[in-house]
């Protein structure tokens, strides 16, 4: 591809619906299956497709995800390539990011200095994969301003996202709504809605002139999808990319077309628990689009002890370098660097991030544990609700969830 494209990846959420997991760290920062952070996803879909000029906008509690991707995420400098987080700077005057649209007026100097012909635009915080070129190509060869990726739901659910509604021939978008409740269905799909990804590619003036625009708008939200998507939608200048169309190499018929918006603590877990099954509905074991992130020199997991009951053994469960399963049960769990699970401990559709501790007898079931959680010999997390949500944050589907370092009570 001869022309130049600019990636932005818009990092700076607060994440309020993921607490406690966000209260140290931006959303995008919080670990995701055992060995990654949320952003090494959209990175690595970007870097597979061989756009190595990324810029991720951040701002709220970063440290933890600026260190991350500066130590993970270095490019050779020979051919100008780069991956940066770029901090809110109050560049044009003394405030914060005021919104995503913000984020990019406040930063137009990357845009500036650059000169590309395209800007890409995604989020850092969905789990997918996504080959970002086709969407680009299908861009270029539209002429239009703004291309939205847009992927199937079901009519029913249209009242849980942005909706992409489109004209006649299914490309040129006529509306763009924020989870209305008489959606209409697809031409060719009555029962179908398009959701809209929070991915946009946008020829570079177009995107600069409706950011400048909406930047003069003081009662405007200064929001991507709220403000400025529908802006160009009323110019008709905005079409769909259908994200079914997007075909990742190695991807499987089970888990080709996976999206998922980890925004609360439900979905969370359930991306999690799609990691685990023997076919699973997000393959984390594709090579030939791997997902990228710093691999620190742990030693490879260990299993001990065997003694009639007391052996340890982890089944439908992911089990990261450095975890030490001793004497113990794991199962349907995702098991992060540096876990140790004590004899006798019994743990259960659960999510433990690094560093977490299971003493001895000790039970965990639907769960998720953030990092150097210590649990103490025969507690129970997950067996009494009523209990745990007099202690600890429990979702709308029952999953108890700890915050970090958090020494839980017997």
């Amino acid at each position: 591809m001869a022309e130049k494209v600019l990636a932005i990846v818009l990092a700076g959420g607060e994440g309020k619906r993921l607490m406690p997991l966000t209260a140290d760290r931006a959303k995008p920062a919080v670990p995701f299956g055992g060995m990654y952070r949320m952003v090494d996803f959209v990175l690595s879909n970007l870097a597979n497709a061989g756009f190595l000029k990324i810029v991720v906008l951040t701002q709220y509690k970063s440290h933890s995800l600026d260190r991350h991707i500066t130590k993970t995420w270095r490019m050779s400098t020979l051919l100008g390539n780069y991956v940066t987080p770029v901090p809110a700077q109050q560049r044009r005057g003394p405030w914060w990011f005021a919104g995503s649209a913000d984020a990019i007026y406040q930063s137009f100097n990357l845009i500036h200095d650059e000169q590309p012909d395209y800007v890409i635009v995604f989020g850092a915080d969905h789990i997918y994969r996504m080959d970002p070129r086709q969407m680009v190509e299908d861009h270029i060869a539209s002429g239009a301003a703004v291309t939205v990726a847009g992927i199937r739901q079901p009519l029913s659910m249209a009242d849980q996202f942005g909706v992409i509604e489109v004209a006649e021939g299914g490309r040129r978008i006529r509306a763009f709504r924020e989870k209305p409740t008489d959606a209409v269905g697809l031409p060719d799909a009555p029962d179908q809605i398009y959701a809209s990804m929070g991915n946009y590619v946008f020829t570079t003036k177009a995107l600069c002139e409706a950011v400048e625009r909406d930047a003069e708008d003081k009662t405007s939200k200064h929001d991507m999808g709220g403000s400025i998507i529908p802006m160009l939608v009323e110019r008709g200048e905005a079409n769909v990319y259908d994200f079914r169309d997007n075909e990742v190499p190695g991807s499987t018929d089970r888990d080709r077309g996976y999206w998922r918006d980890v925004g609360t603590l439900d979905s969370f877990y359930d991306a999690h628990m799609d990691l685990i099954n023997v076919h699973p509905v997000f393959n984390l074991y594709n090579f030939d689009w791997p997902i990228y992130t710093g691999q620190q020199t742990y030693p490879p997991a260990k299993f001990v002890h065997q003694w009639g009951e007391r052996v340890g053994r982890a089944v439908a469960s992911m089990v990261s370098p450095g975890a030490v399963i001793s004497g113990s049960l794991v199962e349907n769990s995702v098991v992060s660097p540096k876990v140790k699970v004590h004899s006798w401990a019994q743990v259960d559709g659960a999510v433990l991030m690094e560093g977490v501790e299971i003493g001895r007898h000790a039970v965990v079931r639907r769960a998720i544990l953030d990092k150097n959680v210590y649990v103490p010999e025969g507690a129970e997390i997950g067996v009494d609700l009523e209990k745990d949500r007099q202690r600890y944050t429990v979702s709308d589907n029952g999953v108890v969830v700890i915050g970090k370092g958090q020494r839980v009570e017997v």
